[in-house]
């Protein structure tokens, strides 16, 4: 627990190097029992799901089979167990019993020269709801995927701990999701755009990630018809209006291949919610589908009624999501709040979780978005579809992703980015860009981090006002500041969490980063911040996505009345110091 110092602190704290090993815990060290290996090798490791029932079995593989190493277990700054490991091909682990925990497993070895390393990592993620700590992934491709494809898009999914999938535009009609009826679904449809979607490859895609725990979520919008949906009884009194006068329908509109425009309705007319509540529920007595993921279209000025009356099209959100949860109580639902509208309404209603797409491209919108959704709903936790590097071709721009998703993490949130493969578009069949294999190794080693870190980056906790320096980096308050490490401060359950942004050598502060010109920062190792404070500290500790596959670390720390003065190992892009 942190609290007020009433004394001069002249506690120090004589901590590892960067590379040590020392758990946090406290107790016996394994390191002893180690035996010299002549040859280390790093170890790529795998779960068995990407998130795991309190108390259930951790089925770890790694890419190699290496003698003479250990493993550990780690909750936070806290060691867990620790235990000598047969080889490193693959083991198990009995989770502890308690809910809503991530954790972090690191491998241990003693190289030629009797130096104890990290040599693999991996986070597991111990929740019983998968929306407490949501992370969002998607699938967008529906016809002639072939059950070994599948399997391998849902296992590299899992590789980054997606725990729930949104399946962007798999429906037939948008008021119509299902093509045909429950008792005779058609074996396949033309999506929106015309393209196969296949009966059997949605089915196979939701049993292939219910295997590894991932929710399967069934996209669609709030109020989309097509040109024909009277003929499937939509009623045309519940159609919009952009005048009172009733002559000028509101709609979407979508050229060739595209197989109509969308005309809206208001999505809080009670005859619409009776019509789409069935439709939903004919979706579930086909699909096994988890919940719901609605879609709107942002802001559309003034929406006017059949009969001439206004329309309020958020407060129509909010019964929407209502009508969606007591038709289907056991169905989760995510709606999303695009640029932010009817954000209010939708974290008000029964959204399990607060979903944005972000069309502000600066870093300072994704902090305007979380501090709003945290004020209106701090028992939800947020994601982002914020598509990087819009609408290029070739491939990502690592720095820009890279620092992106470590402002994203850092503020509590996760990115909806990454399906069969990364999004640079809304819409999301559109595969574009790749990601390059450095990309995708560090993505591993950012989601490991948002898993392992889950209770103080995701757990709320309030922002806090502390003033950090160096002499040896320059260092600004968040802003987002051009040139300086950003810091950014969250006390969470009696932790004070100080996170280090570097935007040393950023060339500019836009996240999307359109123009794929952001810059890979200056890695800083081994340098002392201080924090003005008078705090009651016990343990300091740091841990980085970018360094020793993100396991937690001692730091070499003092303090006195007034401030506390700590060794940060390691800065690329993201370090996280803990003060307990």
């Amino acid at each position: 627990m942190l609290a007020l110092a009433g004394i001069v602190l002249c506690q120090c704290k004589a901590g590892p190097s960067p590379q040590d090993s020392t758990p946090q815990g406290g107790g016996s060290s394994i390191e002893s029992q180690l035996p010299v290996n002549q040859i280390l090798r790093n170890v790529s490791i795998t779960t068995d799901k990407a998130a795991y029932a309190p108390g259930s079995t951790v089925v770890f593989t790694g890419d190699r089979a290496q003698a003479g190493l250990a493993v550990r277990y780690w909750h936070l700054g806290s060691l867990v167990e620790e235990h000598l490991l047969e080889d490193s091909s693959g083991w198990t682990w009995t989770l502890p019993s308690k809910d809503f925990q991530g954790y972090y497993v690191e491998l241990i070895g003693k190289n030629s020269s009797g130096e104890v390393r990290t040599v693999g990592s991996v986070a597991v993620d111990a929740s019983s709801d998968w929306t407490r700590f949501p992370r969002y992934g998607f699938l967008s491709k529906f016809g002639g995927v072939a059950p070994s494809k599948r399997e391998a898009v849902i296992a590299n999914l899992n590789r980054y701990h997606i725990n729930g999938l949104q399946y962007y535009d798999w429906m037939y009609d948008h008021h119509h999701p299902l093509a045909g009826t429950p008792e005779n679904p058609d074996p396949d449809w033309p999506s929106i755009i015309g393209d196969n979607c296949e009966l059997d490859v949605v089915k196979g895609y939701i049993e292939e990630a219910h295997k590894y725990n991932m929710a399967s979520m069934f996209y669609d919008l709030c109020y989309g018809a097509l040109e024909w949906a009277e003929e499937d009884g939509v009623s045309p009194s519940w159609y919009l209006y952009k005048d009172s006068g009733a002559k000028n329908r509101d709609y979407h509109p979508l050229s060739a291949p595209f197989r109509s425009n969308i005309y809206l309705v208001n999505p809080g007319n009670p005859g619409w919610l009776d019509y789409f509540a069935a439709r939903a529920d004919e979706v579930y007595k086909v699909f096994p589908f988890d919940g719901f993921h609605i879609d709107q279209l942002g802001s559309r000025g003034r929406s006017y009624a059949a009969d001439g009356s206004s329309v309020d099209l958020v407060a129509g959100y909010g019964k929407f999501l209502e009508k969606m949860k007591s038709s289907a109580p056991d169905k989760k639902l995510a709606f999303n709040a695009v640029s932010r509208y009817g954000q209010s309404a939708i974290a008000a209603a029964p959204s399990d979780f607060l979903y944005n797409e972000v069309w502000t491209t600066g870093f300072s919108e994704i902090e305007k978005i979380m501090d709003e959704n945290r004020s209106l709903a701090p028992e939800k936790n947020t994601v982002l579809a914020a598509y990087m590097n819009y609408k290029q071709s070739g491939t990502f721009n690592t720095p820009a992703v890279l620092l992106a998703d470590a402002v994203i993490f850092a503020m509590g949130g996760s990115h909806l980015e990454l399906g069969e493969h990364m999004l640079s578009n809304e819409y999301f069949p559109n595969a574009s860009m790749k990601m390059s294999s450095e990309l995708q190794d560090k993505l591993v080693d950012y989601y490991n981090f948002l898993v392992g870190y889950e209770n103080i980056l995701r757990g709320g906790g309030q922002k806090k006002a502390v003033t950090v320096s160096s002499d040896e980096v320059k260092i600004a308050q968040w802003g987002p500041v051009k040139g300086s490490v950003n810091t950014l401060a969250y006390e969470v359950d009696g932790k004070l969490v100080i996170h280090l942004l570097n935007f040393e050598k950023a060339t500019h502060l836009d996240w999307r980063d359109d123009d794929m010109t952001q810059a890979q920062p200056s890695t800083h190792e081994n340098f002392v911040v201080t924090l003005r404070m008078s705090r009651d500290v016990k343990n300091v500790w740091t841990a980085s996505p970018d360094i020793d596959g993100g396991v937690p670390r001692k730091a070499n720390w003092d303090s006195s009345i007034i401030s506390v003065n700590i060794t940060v190992p390691s800065l690329a892009y993201w370090t996280m110091i803990v003060l307990e």
